[in-house]
Parts: structure tokens; sequence; C-alpha cells
């Protein structure tokens, strides 16, 4: 995880072009990149365009933009491995703990070393690795969503289908 401490102000602006050009709902959502250090990735998303029927977030924006903070994670921890990897969310579990009332952000903090690593030894050897991540989103201070997910990154030059998008 070390090398995504600090990531370069150009590579959170190539994440977020690689977001609004592969997942087109990231613009109409307004997602931006809020910032990348050591405790993780963080996105976030304006009320108004994300609004519900109670003039609070919609559950399935604040659900998208967890799962994407996961998605930008994993792009930024292989992004010095020196491969094309596309990134499928394979399961998730979402709790929504209270009402989002204001704009909001998803962190998703990096995995321990050991698993960071292990993740890019599989990668390494068999074109593919499985990656549990989480993020939540706050609202006055509380948590409002917990959001767990298994995600699969697969080596694009290794598995036909994925040689040239990403999929979430």
């Amino acid at each position: 995880m070390n090398q995504m401490i600090a990531p370069t102000l150009e590579t959170l602006t190539d994440l977020q072009q690689t977001l609004h050009a592969e997942i087109p709902l990231t613009r109409a959502m307004g997602v931006r990149v809020v910032r990348a250090d050591h405790n993780g990735l963080v996105l976030g998303a304006a009320l108004a365009p994300n609004l519900n029927h109670k003039q609070t977030a919609f559950g399935g924006s604040l659900n998208n933009l967890a799962t994407l903070a996961c998605w930008g994670l994993i792009q930024l921890l292989v992004r010095d491995c020196g491969r094309a990897i596309t990134v499928v969310i394979q399961e998730s579990h979402v709790q929504f703990l209270k009402p989002v009332t204001q704009d909001f952000e998803a962190i998703s903090p990096p995995p321990p070393s050991a698993i960071h690593e292990k993740f890019l030894r599989m990668l390494e050897r068999k074109g593919r690795a499985r990656l549990e991540l989480e993020a939540t989103i706050h609202s006055d201070g509380d948590v409002a969503l917990r959001f767990r997910g298994q995600f699969v990154a697969y080596d694009r030059a290794r598995f036909q289908g994925f040689e040239s998008a990403a999929v979430v």
C-alpha cells in the first residue's frame, strides 16, 4: 500500500477521467476524486444530482459511490505494476444506517499490506486476483452507509473480453 500513500495530482486526474470515460454514470452523478493518501481513496458527489423523493441522497447513488471508491482504490493499488486491468465486483453487502442530506464522500481504506501483497502476487501468477474492500459514507459525523465488496481484477492481456474496457 505504500505506493498509494502519495499519488500525484496527475494520477488522481487520470483516475477521475477513467471513471468518467469508462463508467458514464459517474458524470451524471457528479463523481469527483477528492484525495488519496494513507487513509485510502475518497470520492465525492454532490447531493443535487443524486436526490430521491424524500430530498435525501438516493440509496443507489450512495451504494454506487462506495462501490466506485473501492474500484478506484484497486486501480491505484496496481497502477505501478505495468499491467492493464479490468475490475469487476463479484459480491457486495451494504448497510444504510441514516439518511444523507448533504454532499457526500465515500472513503475506501487500503487493505493491510500483507493482503495487498498477496493480491498483487495472485494477479502476477494467475492473471486475476480477488480483494475484499470496505467503504463508508458519513453524514453529520455519523456513519450513514457501510459497504463491503469482493472485487476481482483481471489482467486484460491474459483474459479475452477484457482487453479494452474496465467494468464495475
